[in-house]
């Protein structure tokens, strides 16, 4: 079990799971899957109209195994059908996030008591699994204004643990270098462009990032991996930059959960007694081990707003050797793309991180973002416009170190890094928005 006897989460139980033999993590899985799907089956009239709709008893469904007999839930089903996706009393709900909308409308996700214990138990294990304990002054670089679920969720996982917590942001680099130098954290959870900044804002000043006693990274909202698990040049850059142990992470608010990269740097970590992963293809049918595919999530144990097969449009894979750090989870690889913003060049299939790295390679390059547009049947152009304030880079430069890593010569204009700064940072989006898709639909 991964529940004390008072109804709290236990962490010790939950680390105990992890280092559990496969069989036993799959037995404990299909079991709070079953609870899961009871209840949402009792509880939620989206999923009592589906489970009539398409005649399967929930009793019939015993695991894991049997995921694949039921419908996906979609994006748009939590636009359109929202209110029926509740499955608790509507005095029983206690927070109220809003998913990010990079990809649609936000969403709300009603929350009980017990999804926020559920929430920071899940941080807790993750946090607790890179390392950082009571003894640590965590600084979190992360809103928690504005109904964001993250900022919110790293101070209940963190207060579990013990550890200090300084809740810095995300809106200033000037105020987050200002809180490392007085209050001196451990640790920092933050985006790593951010952080990147934070850490040259610092030695503009002629402070050295790496002499601040800052002894891990863990970075939300952006890749810092490629697919095989190397450090990107963002992933590189940070570590040049700070000189300590950075570590990815995985997550978005439908889910109410998080993958974590441990010290082994192999993919984020899968809490099993938490959520049940599926990677498919764009059909719908599982791909193999290690293959890329979509992120399809059935979020365990969440009681106000719970979620089957919720497809998040994410392009990852999953990898379910053991890791070297001992834990039998199966892991996260980094998210390659969005399925939404898929682009088809020519015949080659293109998703703008694959573009963001080389970027963030290049040395000059301070911020872009990506421009699609329709150019004509089953194909698409696009314009990488380039921030850069160095002469000395030309666009065929760039249109060239482009074209070897993905086989495609976009279009690249260079303009001062305040132009953009200026498209990409919006006030109602938690990072930089860094693709705009103009195509016809």
């Amino acid at each position: 079990m991964t529940a004390s006897q008072d109804g709290r989460y236990d962490a010790l139980a939950g680390a105990r799971l992890a280092l559990a033999d496969a069989a036993l993590i799959a037995q404990r899985q299909d079991e709070l899957l079953r609870r899961h799907i009871r209840h949402c089956a009792a509880h939620s009239p989206f999923y009592r109209r589906m489970f009539a709709r398409i005649g399967i008893v929930p009793e019939e469904l015993q695991g894991r195994g049997d995921l694949a007999r039921l419908p996906f839930t979609e994006k748009g089903d939590l636009e359109s059908c929202h209110a029926e996706f509740l499955a608790l009393p509507q005095d029983e709900i206690v927070d109220f996030c809003l998913t990010s909308g990079t990809t649609g409308k936000s969403v709300a996700m009603l929350q009980s008591a017990g999804d926020l214990d559920r929430l920071a138990y899940n941080e807790e294990l993750s946090f607790r699994g890179v390392g950082i304990t009571r003894e640590d002054r965590v600084l979190v670089a992360a809103a928690m204004d504005r109904c964001f679920m993250a900022g919110l969720a790293y101070f209940l996982g963190l207060t579990r643990i013990g550890a200090t917590v300084i809740r810095g942001g995300s809106s200033s680099a000037g105020l987050l270098m200002e809180l490392i130098r007085t209050c001196r954290p451990s640790a920092i959870v933050g985006v790593p462009s951010l952080l990147l900044a934070v850490a040259e804002k610092l030695r503009q000043e002629g402070i050295d990032p790496a002499g601040l006693g800052v002894a891990r990274l863990v970075c939300i909202g952006e890749p810092i991996r490629r697919s095989d698990f190397s450090l990107s040049p963002l992933g590189e850059r940070l570590v040049q930059g700070w000189r300590c142990q950075v570590f990815g992470t995985y997550a978005s608010t439908e889910m109410a959960t998080s993958f974590t990269d441990c010290g082994a740097g192999l993919g984020g970590h899968l809490h099993p007694d938490l959520v049940a992963v599926e990677i498919v293809d764009e059909k719908g049918d599982p791909v193999p081990n290690g293959s890329p595919g979509e992120v399809v999530a059935t979020p365990l144990g969440t009681g106000g707003m719970p979620l089957i097969r919720f497809r998040t449009g994410d392009i990852a894979s999953l990898d379910d050797a053991p890791c070297p750090c001992g834990r039998n989870t199966p892991r996260m690889g980094p998210i390659v793309g969005r399925k939404s913003q898929m682009l088809k060049i020519r015949g080659t299939t293109v998703y703008p991180p694959a573009i963001a790295l080389v970027l963030q390679g290049m040395q000059g390059v301070s911020g872009y973002y990506i421009e699609a547009e329709s150019e004509f049947a089953l194909s698409d152009r696009i314009r990488v416009v380039v921030g850069s304030a160095d002469p000395s880079l030309d666009a065929s430069q760039v249109v060239e170190r482009i074209a070897a890593a993905i086989r495609v010569r976009p279009e690249v204009v260079i303009v001062p890094p305040e132009e953009v700064l200026r498209v990409t940072l919006r006030e109602d989006k938690r990072k930089p928005v860094v693709f705009f898709d103009r195509r016809v639909v």
